[in-house]
């Protein structure tokens, strides 16, 4: 079981909301929570990786990521704003790596029920900030 540590201000809209649960839901490979908040022209795109396009090849990713065992995922802040948002924080897994990421999200509309956009940042941190 995934251990989730969610800063203190970070659900204080629906929207911040929306995005929380979906990187709660894309780190532990929640297929089904993922896809009920993106749209089917979803574009992911890994800086200095690939970039996804379209809901199959999205799925498709998801899958391999599955396997990645993430015990931990710390989120340190979540904001949105219009229809942009992003969260970052740590991902710890079960082979000892840390990850530190940050996606940066974009809504489907100005309502922000959908997210047809994701951006994500992700580095191999060797030690932890004091």
């Amino acid at each position: 079981m995934m251990k989730v540590i969610i800063g203190k201000d970070c659900g204080n809209s629906p929207k911040n909301i929306l995005i929380q649960e979906l990187t709660i839901a894309l780190t532990k490979g929640d297929l089904r929570s993922v896809l009920d908040r993106v749209t089917d022209d979803i574009r992911w795109s890994l800086v200095g990786d690939r970039l996804i396009h379209g809901k199959a090849p999205f799925i498709a990713a998801l899958q391999d990521k599955k396997n990645d065992q993430a015990l931990e995922l710390i989120l340190d802040h979540v904001a949105t704003h219009g229809r942009a948002g992003a969260v970052d924080g740590r991902i710890r897994f079960k082979n000892k790596n840390t990850q530190g990421f940050c996606h940066v999200y974009e809504f489907s509309n100005a309502k922000g029920d959908a997210v047809n956009e994701i951006i994500s940042y992700v580095i191999e941190i060797k030690e932890e900030p004091a």
